[in-house]
Order: C-alpha cells, then structure tokens, then sequence
C-alpha cells in the first residue's frame, strides 16, 4: 500500500507541474519534458518520506518471499512452467531432426574473415589503390 501511496503522490507532482506549466504559456513536447523533470525534482525533494516507507515495504516483502521459500507469484511459476516446458519441446525437436544443439552458439565461424571481421581487407578488382587524396570536383 505505501508504493500505491507514494505512485499516487508522484503522479499528483506531475500533473500539478503540467497545469502550471501549461497555465504560464509553455505547450507540446516542452511542456511533458520540463514537467517531468520539474515533477522528478519536487518528488525527490518533498516525497522522502513516502519513498522510504514504500521503499522498506517493498524490500520486506522481498525478505518474506524469501522465507517462505516462494519467491514467484502461483502465477508467475505456472507461466514460467510453461515457458521450460515449450523450451524442452523445442529442444527435442531440433535435436531429433539432427540440428545443432540450441544452447551452443547459434552463429558459425567463418573460414575466411571479411568486411568487419579480424583479418587483411581485400579491395574489389578494379578499385584504384591509391590514398584517396582526391580533390573535389575529381582531381588530383
């Protein structure tokens, strides 16, 4: 309840900033940056209080998670659940159709390095050799 509390108060800053500043003439994309940063400074210099306890709320909720041995929500392990379950599907698949395992690295090394690789750039054929001291209008 005290993040509630203290998104509450951060989301009043804002409009707050945004009515005033759209009172003394300021408008468009202006107006929602200069009330952003106008809002994030007033939060953190009157809201110290909320944040500390929404704050402290938040990381003793995180400690009694931890005790209880359930860090995730009922949802969130089933969905994670499902999300192991599509990936071992699709392991068994690749595998069983004779491809590379997914878990090394998905992109093959190239024999011979080019453009952007390590190693010597080789220029096209037909590309002049010289250091390029052109002047404009193509001379020398």
């Amino acid at each position: 309840m005290p993040l509630l509390v203290y998104s509450v108060l951060r989301l009043l800053l804002f409009g707050l900033a945004l009515v005033a500043l759209a009172l003394a003439g300021m408008g468009g994309w202006l107006l929602l940056l200069v009330a952003t940063v106008v809002a994030l400074a007033l939060s953190y210099l009157f809201l110290g209080g909320p944040r500390d306890r929404a704050s402290r709320w938040m990381s003793e909720r995180a400690e009694r998670r931890r005790r209880e041995g359930a860090p995730l929500s009922p949802a969130a392990a089933a969905d994670l659940a499902a999300e192991d379950a599509e990936a071992d599907a699709v392991h068994a698949r690749t595998a069983s159709h004779g491809q590379a395992d997914p878990q090394q690295d998905p992109v093959p090394q190239l024999e011979h390095p080019g453009a952007g690789q390590d190693g010597p750039q080789q220029d096209a054929p037909g590309a002049e050799q010289d250091g390029g001291d052109e002047q404009p209008g193509g001379q020398r």
